[in-house]
Protein backbone atom coordinates (compact mmCIF):
# COMPACT_ATOMS: atom_id res chain seq x y z
CA UNK A 1 0.00 0.00 0.00
CA UNK A 2 0.98 3.19 -0.70
CA UNK A 3 2.70 5.45 2.27
CA UNK A 4 0.92 8.61 3.06
CA UNK A 5 3.60 11.60 3.21
CA UNK A 6 3.08 14.66 4.53
CA UNK A 7 5.70 17.40 3.52
CA UNK A 8 5.49 20.36 5.28
CA UNK A 9 7.56 23.78 3.51
CA UNK A 10 7.39 27.35 4.39
CA UNK A 11 7.52 28.17 8.07
CA UNK A 12 7.84 31.88 9.72
CA UNK A 13 11.33 32.17 9.69
CA UNK A 14 13.78 34.09 7.48
CA UNK A 15 14.12 30.96 4.99
CA UNK A 16 10.73 30.45 4.25
CA UNK A 17 11.33 31.24 0.47
CA UNK A 18 14.18 28.91 0.47
CA UNK A 19 11.67 26.43 2.29
CA UNK A 20 9.50 26.60 -0.52
CA UNK A 21 12.16 25.97 -3.34
CA UNK A 22 13.36 22.94 -1.54
CA UNK A 23 10.07 21.54 -1.34
CA UNK A 24 8.94 22.03 -4.77
CA UNK A 25 12.12 19.86 -5.57
CA UNK A 26 11.18 17.27 -3.09
CA UNK A 27 7.50 16.98 -4.35
CA UNK A 28 8.28 16.15 -8.03
CA UNK A 29 10.99 14.07 -7.29
CA UNK A 30 8.53 11.77 -4.75
CA UNK A 31 7.84 8.43 -6.56
CA UNK A 32 3.58 8.64 -6.75
CA UNK A 33 3.56 5.00 -7.08
CA UNK A 34 4.77 4.72 -3.56
CA UNK A 35 3.53 7.75 -1.69
CA UNK A 36 0.60 9.70 -1.54
CA UNK A 37 2.02 13.30 -0.88
CA UNK A 38 0.05 15.80 1.10
CA UNK A 39 0.56 19.06 1.23
CA UNK A 40 1.03 21.40 4.05
CA UNK A 41 2.25 25.37 3.93
CA UNK A 42 3.17 27.62 7.06
CA UNK A 43 2.75 30.73 6.31
CA UNK A 44 5.01 33.49 7.48
CA UNK A 45 2.55 34.64 9.74
CA UNK A 46 2.72 30.90 11.15
CA UNK A 47 -0.85 29.65 9.81
CA UNK A 48 -0.74 26.12 8.83
CA UNK A 49 -2.25 25.49 5.60
CA UNK A 50 -3.73 22.39 3.30
CA UNK A 51 -1.95 22.78 0.24
CA UNK A 52 -3.54 21.44 -3.58
CA UNK A 53 -0.26 20.96 -5.70
CA UNK A 54 3.06 22.39 -6.46
CA UNK A 55 1.76 24.60 -8.96
CA UNK A 56 0.44 26.74 -5.84
CA UNK A 57 3.77 26.35 -4.63
CA UNK A 58 5.67 28.09 -7.58
CA UNK A 59 2.95 30.91 -7.89
CA UNK A 60 2.70 31.96 -3.94
CA UNK A 61 -0.88 31.31 -4.44
CA UNK A 62 -0.87 28.70 -1.87
CA UNK A 63 -0.98 31.45 0.90
CA UNK A 64 -4.20 32.87 0.31
CA UNK A 65 -5.92 28.76 0.99
CA UNK A 66 -8.52 29.02 3.45
CA UNK A 67 -8.20 24.92 4.49
CA UNK A 68 -6.32 24.78 7.97
CA UNK A 69 -4.42 21.51 8.31
CA UNK A 70 -1.86 20.78 11.14
CA UNK A 71 -0.27 18.15 12.88
CA UNK A 72 -2.10 16.10 15.94
CA UNK A 73 -0.35 15.57 19.30
CA UNK A 74 -2.74 13.06 20.02
CA UNK A 75 -1.21 9.80 19.97
CA UNK A 76 -4.16 7.93 19.16
CA UNK A 77 -4.74 9.15 15.99
CA UNK A 78 -1.62 9.83 13.82
CA UNK A 79 -3.41 12.11 11.86
CA UNK A 80 -3.48 15.27 10.16
CA UNK A 81 -6.76 17.39 11.40
CA UNK A 82 -7.93 19.15 8.24
CA UNK A 83 -10.06 22.14 9.39
CA UNK A 84 -12.97 23.23 6.16
CA UNK A 85 -16.21 24.89 6.34
CA UNK A 86 -17.05 24.38 10.20
CA UNK A 87 -15.74 20.73 9.70
CA UNK A 88 -13.16 18.34 10.59
CA UNK A 89 -11.53 15.43 9.31
CA UNK A 90 -8.36 13.42 10.41
CA UNK A 91 -6.21 12.12 7.52
CA UNK A 92 -3.73 9.41 9.00
CA UNK A 93 -0.15 10.13 8.48
CA UNK A 94 2.34 7.08 8.20
CA UNK A 95 5.66 9.85 8.21
CA UNK A 96 6.16 13.03 7.82
CA UNK A 97 9.24 15.14 5.44
CA UNK A 98 9.41 18.21 6.96
CA UNK A 99 11.11 20.64 4.31
CA UNK A 100 11.68 24.02 6.86
CA UNK A 101 14.45 25.59 7.06
CA UNK A 102 16.15 27.78 9.90
CA UNK A 103 13.89 28.62 13.00
CA UNK A 104 10.60 26.70 14.19
CA UNK A 105 11.33 24.38 11.41
CA UNK A 106 15.14 23.36 11.92
CA UNK A 107 15.91 24.10 15.77
CA UNK A 108 13.98 21.41 17.37
CA UNK A 109 10.59 22.95 18.02
CA UNK A 110 8.41 21.08 15.00
CA UNK A 111 10.35 18.02 15.81
CA UNK A 112 8.99 17.93 19.48
CA UNK A 113 5.40 18.22 17.88
CA UNK A 114 6.62 15.39 15.72
CA UNK A 115 7.62 13.11 18.92
CA UNK A 116 4.35 14.19 20.83
CA UNK A 117 2.09 12.62 17.63
CA UNK A 118 3.99 9.49 17.72
CA UNK A 119 4.24 9.69 13.70
CA UNK A 120 7.62 8.93 11.93
CA UNK A 121 9.73 11.76 10.59
CA UNK A 122 12.39 12.22 8.28
CA UNK A 123 15.80 13.95 9.69
CA UNK A 124 16.90 14.83 12.75
CA UNK A 125 15.37 14.40 16.56
CA UNK A 126 14.93 17.58 18.91
CA UNK A 127 18.65 17.42 20.52
CA UNK A 128 20.78 17.23 17.34
CA UNK A 129 18.12 19.45 15.82
CA UNK A 130 18.62 22.20 18.52
CA UNK A 131 22.12 21.83 19.14
CA UNK A 132 23.18 22.22 15.33
CA UNK A 133 20.68 24.82 14.64
CA UNK A 134 22.82 26.72 17.62
CA UNK A 135 26.20 27.84 16.12
CA UNK A 136 27.46 28.55 19.66
CA UNK A 137 26.44 25.24 21.03
CA UNK A 138 27.54 23.32 17.77
CA UNK A 139 31.05 24.35 18.64
CA UNK A 140 31.29 23.78 22.45
CA UNK A 141 30.41 19.95 21.18
CA UNK A 142 32.66 20.44 17.90
CA UNK A 143 35.19 21.24 20.59
CA UNK A 144 34.84 18.55 22.73
CA UNK A 145 35.78 16.07 20.25
CA UNK A 146 38.58 17.96 19.48
CA UNK A 147 38.25 19.12 15.66
CA UNK A 148 39.56 22.35 14.80
CA UNK A 149 37.49 25.41 13.95
CA UNK A 150 37.68 29.37 14.52
CA UNK A 151 38.08 31.17 18.00
CA UNK A 152 34.54 32.55 19.00
CA UNK A 153 33.17 34.81 21.23
CA UNK A 154 29.61 34.04 22.46
CA UNK A 155 27.63 37.95 22.82
CA UNK A 156 23.95 37.77 24.16
CA UNK A 157 21.30 40.10 23.68
CA UNK A 158 21.65 41.14 27.09
CA UNK A 159 25.71 42.38 26.62
CA UNK A 160 23.89 45.10 24.75
CA UNK A 161 22.86 47.32 27.66
CA UNK A 162 27.27 47.06 28.09
CA UNK A 163 28.18 47.21 24.00
CA UNK A 164 31.30 48.78 24.71
CA UNK A 165 32.32 46.13 27.32
CA UNK A 166 31.28 43.30 24.86
CA UNK A 167 32.93 44.46 21.94
CA UNK A 168 36.44 45.08 23.82
CA UNK A 169 35.82 41.03 24.97
CA UNK A 170 35.12 40.22 21.26
CA UNK A 171 38.37 42.53 20.29
CA UNK A 172 40.77 41.04 22.72
CA UNK A 173 40.20 37.14 21.58
CA UNK A 174 39.71 37.92 17.82
CA UNK A 175 41.67 39.64 15.85
CA UNK A 176 39.93 41.67 12.29
CA UNK A 177 38.23 40.90 10.70
CA UNK A 178 35.63 39.15 12.54
CA UNK A 179 32.77 37.24 11.02
CA UNK A 180 29.57 37.91 13.39
CA UNK A 181 26.61 35.39 13.09
CA UNK A 182 23.11 35.29 14.33
CA UNK A 183 23.60 32.06 16.50
CA UNK A 184 20.23 30.41 15.21
CA UNK A 185 19.91 31.65 12.02
CA UNK A 186 20.70 29.81 8.84
CA UNK A 187 21.31 30.65 4.72
CA UNK A 188 23.38 33.06 6.15
CA UNK A 189 20.90 35.36 7.08
CA UNK A 190 22.13 38.11 9.40
CA UNK A 191 25.76 37.72 8.76
CA UNK A 192 28.26 40.63 8.31
CA UNK A 193 32.11 40.74 8.06
CA UNK A 194 33.25 43.82 10.39
CA UNK A 195 36.94 45.22 9.45
CA UNK A 196 36.72 47.58 12.40
CA UNK A 197 34.82 48.55 15.49
CA UNK A 198 32.57 50.39 13.65
CA UNK A 199 31.41 47.94 11.66
CA UNK A 200 31.55 45.68 14.39
CA UNK A 201 28.92 47.57 16.40
CA UNK A 202 26.67 47.75 13.12
CA UNK A 203 27.31 43.69 12.98
CA UNK A 204 26.18 43.39 16.14
CA UNK A 205 22.79 45.24 15.83
CA UNK A 206 21.96 43.29 12.42
CA UNK A 207 22.46 39.77 13.95
CA UNK A 208 20.11 40.65 16.88
CA UNK A 209 17.40 41.35 14.75
CA UNK A 210 17.93 37.58 13.97
CA UNK A 211 18.74 36.25 17.42
CA UNK A 212 19.21 36.56 20.66
CA UNK A 213 22.59 35.16 20.46
CA UNK A 214 25.00 35.89 18.53
CA UNK A 215 28.51 34.53 17.12
CA UNK A 216 31.49 36.10 17.03
CA UNK A 217 34.34 34.38 14.83
CA UNK A 218 37.57 34.70 13.74
CA UNK A 219 37.80 34.75 9.86
CA UNK A 220 39.59 32.08 8.25
CA UNK A 221 41.01 32.41 4.71
CA UNK A 222 40.79 29.23 2.90
CA UNK A 223 38.38 27.38 0.32
CA UNK A 224 34.56 26.75 1.36
CA UNK A 225 34.01 23.07 1.17
CA UNK A 226 31.03 21.26 2.59
CA UNK A 227 30.25 17.40 3.06
CA UNK A 228 26.83 15.38 2.92
CA UNK A 229 26.04 13.09 5.14
CA UNK A 230 23.53 10.13 5.55
CA UNK A 231 22.81 7.80 8.65
CA UNK A 232 20.83 6.27 11.26
CA UNK A 233 21.74 4.28 14.35
CA UNK A 234 23.52 1.98 13.22
CA UNK A 235 25.72 3.33 10.22
CA UNK A 236 26.85 6.59 8.67
CA UNK A 237 28.32 7.52 5.34
CA UNK A 238 29.33 10.03 3.53
CA UNK A 239 29.79 11.93 0.20
CA UNK A 240 32.92 13.11 -1.92
CA UNK A 241 33.76 17.17 -1.44
CA UNK A 242 31.57 19.88 -2.75
CA UNK A 243 33.53 23.37 -2.92
CA UNK A 244 31.49 26.87 -3.18
CA UNK A 245 32.85 29.12 -5.64
CA UNK A 246 31.20 32.62 -4.39
CA UNK A 247 31.06 35.68 -7.43
CA UNK A 248 33.78 37.37 -6.94
CA UNK A 249 31.85 40.54 -6.47
CA UNK A 250 30.58 38.99 -2.79
CA UNK A 251 32.29 39.51 0.44
CA UNK A 252 31.78 36.17 1.02
CA UNK A 253 28.97 33.12 0.71
CA UNK A 254 25.89 35.11 2.38
CA UNK A 255 22.50 34.65 1.09
CA UNK A 256 22.31 36.59 -1.32
CA UNK A 257 25.03 34.79 -3.16
CA UNK A 258 23.70 31.57 -2.66
CA UNK A 259 20.85 31.92 -4.62
CA UNK A 260 20.83 35.03 -6.62
CA UNK A 261 24.05 35.37 -7.96
CA UNK A 262 24.33 33.37 -10.91
CA UNK A 263 27.81 33.64 -10.88
CA UNK A 264 28.49 32.01 -7.33
CA UNK A 265 29.02 28.39 -8.55
CA UNK A 266 29.17 25.04 -6.67
CA UNK A 267 31.36 22.34 -7.44
CA UNK A 268 31.65 18.42 -6.99
CA UNK A 269 34.24 16.77 -6.28
CA UNK A 270 37.59 19.46 -6.76
CA UNK A 271 40.53 18.85 -7.21
CA UNK A 272 42.38 18.80 -3.92
CA UNK A 273 44.85 16.23 -1.91
CA UNK A 274 43.55 13.15 -1.34
CA UNK A 275 44.47 13.54 2.76
CA UNK A 276 42.01 16.76 2.98
CA UNK A 277 39.15 15.16 1.18
CA UNK A 278 39.89 12.50 3.42
CA UNK A 279 39.92 14.59 6.81
CA UNK A 280 36.77 16.44 5.73
CA UNK A 281 34.80 13.10 5.43
CA UNK A 282 36.28 11.67 8.47
CA UNK A 283 35.27 14.92 10.18
CA UNK A 284 32.01 15.25 8.81
CA UNK A 285 30.80 11.96 10.24
CA UNK A 286 32.26 12.20 13.62
CA UNK A 287 30.68 15.44 13.90
CA UNK A 288 27.38 14.04 12.81
CA UNK A 289 27.60 11.25 15.42
CA UNK A 290 28.38 13.31 18.24
CA UNK A 291 25.23 15.89 17.97
CA UNK A 292 23.43 12.70 17.99
CA UNK A 293 22.48 13.20 13.82
CA UNK A 294 19.71 11.12 11.89
CA UNK A 295 19.31 10.81 8.69
CA UNK A 296 20.80 13.63 6.93
CA UNK A 297 23.33 16.65 7.34
CA UNK A 298 25.19 18.69 5.58
CA UNK A 299 28.65 19.84 7.08
CA UNK A 300 30.50 22.69 6.36
CA UNK A 301 34.09 23.29 6.44
CA UNK A 302 37.31 25.41 5.66
CA UNK A 303 40.23 24.20 3.90
CA UNK A 304 43.36 26.51 4.10
CA UNK A 305 46.23 26.41 2.00
CA UNK A 306 48.47 25.10 4.75
CA UNK A 307 46.15 22.09 4.16
CA UNK A 308 44.43 21.89 7.57
CA UNK A 309 40.58 21.36 7.72
CA UNK A 310 38.57 23.83 9.81
CA UNK A 311 34.98 23.29 10.52
CA UNK A 312 32.27 26.02 9.86
CA UNK A 313 28.88 24.91 10.62
CA UNK A 314 26.29 21.80 9.91
CA UNK A 315 23.02 21.63 8.76
CA UNK A 316 20.33 19.36 9.48
CA UNK A 317 18.01 19.98 6.98
CA UNK A 318 20.11 21.15 3.96
CA UNK A 319 18.55 23.05 1.20
CA UNK A 320 16.89 20.56 -1.34
CA UNK A 321 17.01 23.30 -4.18
CA UNK A 322 18.00 22.68 -7.89
CA UNK A 323 21.47 24.33 -7.10
CA UNK A 324 21.45 22.73 -3.46
CA UNK A 325 24.48 20.87 -2.63
CA UNK A 326 23.68 18.28 -0.70
CA UNK A 327 21.42 16.38 -3.41
CA UNK A 328 24.21 17.24 -5.86
CA UNK A 329 27.14 15.51 -3.87
CA UNK A 330 24.43 12.56 -3.34
CA UNK A 331 23.83 12.57 -6.83
CA UNK A 332 27.37 12.28 -7.91
CA UNK A 333 27.88 9.17 -5.73
CA UNK A 334 25.36 7.24 -7.75
CA UNK A 335 22.13 8.26 -5.55
CA UNK A 336 19.77 10.13 -7.13
CA UNK A 337 17.08 12.39 -5.69
CA UNK A 338 13.97 9.66 -5.81
CA UNK A 339 16.08 7.01 -4.35
CA UNK A 340 17.94 9.46 -1.72
CA UNK A 341 14.27 10.70 -0.94
CA UNK A 342 13.17 6.98 -0.51
CA UNK A 343 16.27 6.61 2.13
CA UNK A 344 14.94 9.25 4.05
CA UNK A 345 11.45 7.94 4.46
CA UNK A 346 12.81 4.49 5.09
CA UNK A 347 15.00 5.40 7.82
CA UNK A 348 12.00 7.47 9.42
CA UNK A 349 9.98 4.45 9.32
CA UNK A 350 12.72 2.59 10.51
CA UNK A 351 13.77 4.55 13.58
CA UNK A 352 9.76 3.75 15.17
CA UNK A 353 9.57 0.05 14.24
Amino acid sequence: MKKNVVVIFGGDSSEHDVSCLSATTVIKNMDTEKYNVILVGITKEGKWLLVDGVKDIEDGSWREGEVKAFISPDTTTRSLVILAEGTYKLQKVDVIFPVLHGMNGEDGTVQGLFELSKIPYVGCGVLASAVSMDKVYTKIIVDHIGIDQAKFVHVRESDFEHLEEAMDRVEKEIPYPIFVKPSCAGSSKGVSKAENRKELEAALYEAVKHDRNILCEETIVGREVECAVLGDRTQVKSTCVGEILAAEEAAFYDFDAKYNNAESKTVVDPEMPEESKRKIKEDAEAIFRAVDGFGLSRVDFFLEESGRVVFNEINTLPGFTSISMYPMLWKACGLDIPELLDTLIDQAMTRYR
